[in-house]
C-alpha cells in the first residue's frame, strides 16, 4: 500500500475508537475499530512505518476521548496524552514483531495477551492512567457486560481484541476470495452475540426492598476554582448544612458531601477542636442517629522524624503529609480516616522515578513532593448504622480491584465522592459517572455518589442509575438504599484474567 493509504487507515482506526468510547452512542464500533490498524501492520514489513501509523491512530483516540483535561491542566494534558499513546503502541510492537517471526495464530494471542498485560500494569504503576482501559467502553451499556461479575473489565477487553481479530480474518478471507466463508462468519457473530446474550441473562432482578433507613446524598455546586481561592470555607459549610437539613428525616442515617467538602486543611487529630468546622460538628450533635461522610484536606505532623517518603519539611525541621481524604463524624463517636490512595500522577503525585520534574509538574497544577496515601482500602462502620461504607474517593473509582478490596473486607455500600467540575460540562464527568456503573456490576453492590458540580447518583448492583442530578446545579438525592450481602468471583479473585494473560504473554 502507499503510506497515504496507510495514513487513511490509521485515521480511520483512530476515529472508530474514539467514535465507540462513552458517551457517544455508537459503541458498537469498538469490534472493528483496530481493523484498519491491523491491515497496516499486515501492508507493510518496516517497524517504523507501523508504530508511526499507530501512534498517529493511538493519539487520535486520546485526544479525541480525554481532551477535557485541558480544563484543569494544559502542559499536563498534553504531556498525558502523549505518553499514553506511546505506552499503547508497545504492545503493538510487540505484536508486529511476534508477526515476522511466527504465525498468525500466534502473533495474534501474542497481541491479546500483551496488550492485557499493559492493561494490568497500567493499573497498577505509578504512573497509572486507566481510564482508556478498553473494557470501560460498555460503560453505558451495563446490560452487555453483566458477567464482569466475573471477570471485571479485563474480559471486556479480551471480548473486543478477539472479535477484532476476527473481523479482520473475514475482510482478509473475502478479499483473497471474493466471498464470506460461512464458518468465519458464523464464527464473528458467535464472538459477538454470545458475550451479548450471557449479558443480559444474567441481569439480576430489580429489588423491591425498601429499607427503612435512607441516605441523603449532597451536592453543593461549589466552583472548584473558587472553593480554594475566593469562596470562604465558612460559607461553603453553611451552603452544605442548609441543603442536609432540609433533605433529612428521622429516617436518614448517612449524609454524604462530596470530595474535599472541608476545604481548609486541618490536622486529623484536631479535627473536633477546629473552631473553623465548629458549625459541622454541631450539625452532627444536632443529630445524633446520623453519619456524615465527607471529603476533606488533612494533614498528620510527624515531629523530627521523614516518616513517611512523601512527608515535607516545615521550616523548624519538622515533617508532615498532607492528605486528600474521607471521614465519617457521628456524635458520641471517634472520627475515621481515610486518605485517598489511588493519586493522579503528576497532579496528586509524583513517581519517585520523576523526582527530579517536581518544579516542572508543580507549574502545571502538581506538587513537587505529592499528597501522601494510605497503602490499603479502608471500610468505614458505625454502630447501629446498617451500612459499612467504602469510602472511594474520585479517580479512585476507575480501578475495579481496588473497589473490590473494600467489599473484600466487609463494605455492603460504595460511596464515591468527587469532585469533576475541574473539567467542566465536558465528556469527562459523564465518562466518570459511567465508569462508577462498572464498580456495581463487579461487586453486585449499591453505589452512592456524591459529586461537588454533579453528577450525583444511586446505582444498583446491576450497574442502572435509579436516580441522579442535572450538572452545575445545587441538588439532592435522599433515598432508601438496600444493603446487599455476599461476594461476587471477582470480588474473591481480583484480576484474575489479567494475571492469566501475563503468565501467557511470558510464555509468548
Amino acid at each position: 500500500m502507499k503510506k497515504s493509504q496507510l495514513f487513511v487507515l490509521s485515521m480511520a482506526s483512530g476515529l472508530l475508537l474514539v467514535a465507540s468510547w462513552p458517551v457517544s452512542p455508537f459503541t458498537f464500533c469498538i469490534f472493528f475499530a483496530f481493523v484498519p490498524l491491523l491491515w497496516v501492520a499486515h501492508s507493510t514489513t518496516k517497524i517504523r512505518t507501523f508504530i508511526g501509523f499507530a501512534f498517529l491512530s493511538l493519539l487520535i483516540w486520546n485526544v479525541g476521548t480525554t481532551w477535557w483535561i485541558w480544563n484543569s491542566t494544559e502542559l499536563g494534558s498534553i504531556a498525558a496524552m502523549i505518553a499514553n499513546s506511546v505506552l499503547m503502541c508497545i504492545p503493538l510492537w510487540g505484536y508486529f514483531k511476534l508477526r515476522n517471526k511466527s504465525n498468525s495464530l500466534l502473533s495474534y494471542v501474542g497481541w491479546i495477551v500483551y496488550w492485557m498485560l499493559f492493561e494490568w500494569i497500567h493499573l497498577n504503576w505509578q504512573l497509572s492512567w486507566p481510564w482508556l482501559t478498553l473494557g470501560n467502553v460498555f460503560a453505558t451499556h451495563p446490560n452487555w457486560v453483566q458477567w464482569y461479575a466475573i471477570t471485571g473489565v479485563s474480559g471486556g477487553t479480551l471480548w473486543i481484541l478477539l472479535v477484532n481479530i476476527l473481523f479482520f480474518q473475514l475482510l482478509q478471507k473475502y478479499k483473497r476470495e471474493k466471498s464470506f466463508p460461512a464458518a468465519l462468519a458464523f464464527a464473528v457473530a458467535a464472538a459477538v452475540a454470545i458475550p451479548l446474550i450471557i449479558g443480559y441473562l444474567s441481569i439480576p432482578a430489580v429489588t423491591n426492598h425498601q429499607p427503612n433507613y435512607n441516605v441523603v446524598i449532597v451536592q453543593p455546586n461549589i466552583d472548584p476554582y473558587q472553593k480554594f481561592e475566593s469562596l470562604s470555607t465558612q460559607t461553603q459549610i453553611e451552603h452544605l448544612i442548609h441543603l442536609s437539613d432540609s433533605a433529612i428525616n428521622p429516617q436518614t442515617v448517612l449524609v454524604i458531601w462530596p470530595e474535599t467538602a472541608l476545604p481548609e486543611p486541618v490536622i486529623q487529630q484536631e479535627l473536633n477542636n477546629s473552631s473553623i468546622y465548629r458549625p459541622v460538628l454541631q450539625f452532627v450533635q444536632q443529630h445524633p442517629k446520623l453519619t456524615l461522610l465527607t471529603g476533606l484536606e488533612s494533614y498528620v505532623l510527624y515531629g523530627n522524624e521523614k516518616a513517611t517518603p512523601t512527608a515535607h519539611a516545615l521550616p523548624n525541621g519538622q515533617y508532615y503529609d498532607a492528605y486528600n481524604s474521607a471521614v465519617v463524624i457521628r456524635a458520641g463517636q471517634p472520627n475515621q480516616f481515610y486518605n485517598k490512595s489511588k493519586l493522579v500522577p503528576g497532579v496528586e503525585s509524583l513517581p519517585t522515578f520523576l523526582n527530579f520534574m517536581g518544579p516542572v509538574f508543580e507549574k502545571f497544577g502538581g506538587t513537587t513532593g505529592g499528597y501522601g496515601r494510605d497503602t490499603a482500602a479502608v471500610v468505614f462502620t458505625e454502630t447501629n448504622n446498617p451500612y459499612k461504607m467504602a469510602p472511594i474517593i474520585c479517580y479512585e473509582s476507575i480501578y475495579g480491584a481496588y473497589v473490590a478490596e473494600y467489599v473484600k473486607k466487609g463494605s455492603n455500600l460504595l460511596t464515591i465522592i468527587t469532585n469533576d467540575g475541574w473539567w467542566g460540562n465536558t465528556p469527562g464527568h459523564l465518562q466518570h459517572l459511567d465508569y462508577a456503573r462498572l464498580r456495581a456490576i463487579e461487586t453486585r453492590k449499591f453505589v452512592a455518589r456524591s459529586a461537588n458540580t454533579g453528577i450525583s447518583a444511586v446505582i444498583d448492583p446491576a450497574g442502572r442509575i435509579l436516580t441522579q442530578t442535572k450538572y452545575n446545579q445545587p441538588a439532592l438525592i435522599r433515598y432508601n438504599i438496600p444493603v446487599t450481602s455476599g461476594h461476587t468471583f471477582y470480588v474473591k479473585w481480583g484480576d484474575w484474567l489479567y494475571k492469566m494473560a501475563a503468565f501467557m504473554a511470558l510464555l509468548v
